[in-house]
This record gives structure tokens, C-alpha cells and sequence, in this order.
């Protein structure tokens, strides 16, 4: 079966997002962020936890989970990394990306 002709565009529409990101790299705004202590205490536990053995075939909405997963987890790297416990919340900094990520699954859900 022939792939739509937007696929083409959108791939290189990817591209272009790319090229962006290659010049914003290097500015990496951060957000200052209070973050329930037991929300954080489970970002840490998923940076820590090792995924072992060789990767099953995936469905489209398993690839997302994992993906998805892994944004908590680097959103955890941070926490282990600046968080300071203030009560019953940490305060963070948090690279965009992670306080992107999730913010999205967030809105998803709405």
C-alpha cells in the first residue's frame, strides 16, 4: 500500500523542527517547580529502575507508554540531581523539556 504524499512533508517537516532544536539546544530554559513529595519520591524510582532484557515488538501506544515513561524518568534524574524537600513537597528546577513533557500528558488527559 503507497504511503500518502503528506507523510513526505511531514517527515521533512521534522527536519525542519530538527534544524530549530539544534539552535535552541544550547539555550536550555529552566522552570522552577514544586512538586508533591510522593510524585517526586516516584519520578526518582522510575530514573532508578533498570529495564532488563531485550525489548519485545511494540505496538504503536507501547512505544508511547515507553516514551512516555522515560520523560518521568529523566524528570526523576532531575529530582535526584537539585530537588530540595521543603514539607511535603521538592522543589526543582526542570530543564523545558521535562516540565513539557509533563505538561502534555497532562493536557492529553483534560
Amino acid at each position: 500500500m503507497a504511503e500518502p504524499p503528506e507523510y513526505d512533508r511531514y517527515r521533512r517537516d521534522v527536519d525542519v523542527l530538527g534544524e530549530i532544536g539544534a539552535r535552541l539546544a544550547s539555550v536550555v530554559p529552566y522552570v522552577e517547580c514544586t512538586i508533591p513529595k510522593s510524585l517526586a519520591s516516584a519520578a526518582v524510582a522510575a530514573w532508578e529502575r533498570d529495564e532488563e532484557g531485550p525489548m519485545a515488538d511494540e505496538t504503536c501506544e507501547q512505544v508511547r507508554s515507553r516514551l512516555r515513561a522515560g520523560d518521568l524518568a529523566l524528570l526523576g534524574l532531575e529530582v535526584s540531581k537539585s530537588g530540595r524537600s521543603s514539607g511535603d513537597v521538592v522543589i526543582v528546577r526542570l530543564p523545558a523539556a521535562q516540565f513539557a513533557a509533563a505538561v502534555d500528558v497532562w493536557a492529553e488527559s483534560q
